[in-house]
């Protein structure tokens, strides 16, 4: 039966927020105003010390999908590609020998975030992982962003019915499952799994 390792993405894999360089890049490409680059730096800053909340991180959901409302995907690729290897260059060592273990283990290595899907797919095919769950935006029929999501945010429990998903369609057990995480908001993730491992807490 086929297991997996699931790797929470910011402060586990990689150093600080993976949202925080598209917010930037966002803005340079003129589909993010000045104050919400302003409100997304402190909120970089602040989650590189201290980490997530879950208030703080309902609230970048609510701005991102807003911001993103009308853009099409297309454009947040091309921005996205342009930004995931300076993102990559980040990964925290300790960890990229976590992902290396688990290959020689014969698990499946997969990211899953509260990030966009178009940014940590990405991130995970240049860690030659083999799959990412994360948050997914609802899309009009000319794939411009709707401002709503496609299915759950990838947050907490949130996190927990992703998975469940990925391993209803891979055919994980997920008792035979590892999750990785810094952060408390992925208790449910890890409670979930029959192996829990806390990394840079």
């Amino acid at each position: 039966m086929p297991t997996a390792a699931f790797f929470d993405l910011d402060r586990t894999l990689i150093r600080g927020s993976a949202n925080y360089p598209l917010a930037i890049a966002a803005f340079r490409g003129g589909h993010v105003p000045w104050r919400d680059l302003v409100k997304d730096t402190l909120n970089a800053i602040s989650f590189h010390r201290k980490g997530s909340t879950d208030a703080g991180s309902e609230a970048l959901r609510e701005r991102i999908l807003r911001a993103v409302a009308g853009i099409r995907q297309t454009d947040i690729i091309h921005l996205t590609d342009a930004i995931v290897p300076g993102i990559v260059r980040k990964a925290i060592p300790a960890s990229m020998t976590l992902l290396s273990d688990a290959k020689a283990l014969g698990q499946d290595r997969i990211v899953v975030s509260a990030s966009p899907i178009e940014l940590v797919g990405r991130i995970a095919t240049a860690l030659g992982l083999e799959g990412a769950v994360a948050t997914r935006s609802e899309l009009d029929d000319e794939g411009r962003y709707t401002g709503h999501l496609v299915g759950e945010f990838c947050y907490g429990a949130g996190k927990v019915i992703e998975i469940e998903k990925l391993a209803a369609e891979r055919g994980y057990d997920l008792s035979l499952c590892t999750a990785y995480s810094d952060s408390i908001s992925d208790l449910p993730m890890m409670e979930r799994v029959g192996t829990a491992v806390a990394v840079n807490p």
